[in-house]
């Protein structure tokens, strides 16, 4: 290249020097600007929705899920130090889901205060802690919920030998009542009491530990808690036949799992392992006889337990083509599930109640597994 080639080259750059001192000529940079800027935003965002909950845990090696501090039935460590409860036993079915192996979990307990923030911050993938499905919660905190794995209704509990005579929540007025803070049961109780035009004396605390020992220790005549809750809480009681739930069910508190926003693919694992122990139960597929199941000529059977010639139907929601086969040999189907941790074959003996499957009355109900 000659001296005339750079000798052009000077020319252009001073008539662009020039261009960049007039009025169009700064519009034209401030938009370059603007869109280099943006696009190093997009850059960013795209960067950060990349960021994968599998990949992390996977990289972990477990699933990290945050549970109650002990709550009989939902989740509590037993004698041994391990946890039980049909809220661990969810995590560990998303473990088998993702690992094929239903330990690979660990477990932070969360006080109602502490469970959205160790959602959002990244402390735990899984909130699996007896907790309400709100708008607010589904909103302005940010979460998702995958489903409702134990529907549920808050109500009173009170030791029937000093309040002789007292059969209903509507005979309570004046009365001081045990409720923990931070939760829909504190707004739900306020309500009640208002709308009955009720007195009553909040005694309220911050961990569920302090409630129940208020509570035993007759600090206040009522409990009030998810009824569910209050059944397990009764065992833990000095003299748990002293106290009596009363039959009013005053709100309604669908419980279930739920994950931060903002990463699709983790929450269908989620959501679809809660559906999977639902689908199974369903079918008739159970801890003892999934294997034999594998080889039935059922097509929805099949197709479920991923045993349908060339299927994707794990691999498309990043997991193996048999997770559904790992979910229910790590903790059975729902049905299993429930009836081990709070049902008939547990200290809480609940029935299912609504919370049996749609095909027998019950409000539990999956979309096709297809």
């Amino acid at each position: 290249m000659g001296a005339g080639f750079t000798r052009k080259k000077i020319r252009i750059c001073l008539r662009i020097r020039v261009y960049l001192k007039t009025e169009k000529g700064l519009w034209v940079m401030k938009h370059i600007a603007i869109g280099i800027l943006g696009a190093a935003a997009l850059g960013f965002m795209a960067s950060a929705a990349s960021a994968s909950t599998l990949d992390d845990v996977k990289a972990k090696g477990f699933i990290q899920c945050g549970t109650n501090t002990g709550l009989a039935g939902f989740a509590a460590p037993d004698d041994k130090g391990e946890w039980k409860g049909i809220d661990v036993d969810f995590c560990r079915a998303v473990a088998a889901a993702v690992f094929g192996d239903g330990t690979k979990v660990k477990f932070t307990p969360l006080s109602a205060k502490e469970r959205f923030t160790a959602l959002q911050s990244g402390e735990v993938d899984i909130l699996s802690r007896n907790t309400t499905w709100t708008i607010n919660r589904d909103t302005a905190l940010g979460l998702n919920f995958v489903g409702v794995t134990y529907y549920d209704g808050q109500g009173f509990m009170i030791n029937a030998k000093k309040l002789p005579g007292v059969n209903s929540a509507l005979q309570l007025s004046g009365a001081a009542v045990c409720v923990q803070s931070g939760t829909t049961t504190e707004l739900n109780l306020a309500d009640y009491f208002k709308a009955n035009k009720m007195e009553y004396n909040p005694v309220v605390f911050e961990k569920l530990e302090e409630v129940n020992a208020a509570y035993d220790a007759g600090r206040c005549d009522v409990y009030t808690t998810d009824q569910s809750g209050l059944y397990g809480i009764r065992l833990t009681l000095s003299a748990p036949a002293d106290h009596v739930v009363l039959p009013e069910i005053i709100s309604k508190e669908p419980l279930g799992p739920a994950v931060r926003q903002g990463d699709d693919q983790w929450y269908h694992i989620v959501k679809w392992t809660y559906f999977a122990l639902l689908q199974a139960e369903e079918l008739g597929i159970t801890q003892a006889n999934v294997d034999e199941m594998k080889t039935s000529d059922n097509p929805e059977i099949k197709r479920v337990l991923g045993q349908e010639p060339e299927t994707k139907i794990g691999t498309d929601l990043g997991v193996s083509n048999d997770w559904v086969v790992n979910i229910v040999k790590a903790v059975g189907n729902y049905g299993e599930m429930f009836e081990r941790n709070v049902g008939t074959g547990s200290p809480l003996k609940i029935a299912r109640g609504i919370n049996a499957l749609w095909t027998k009355g019950g409000l539990q109900y999956a979309p096709p597994i297809r």
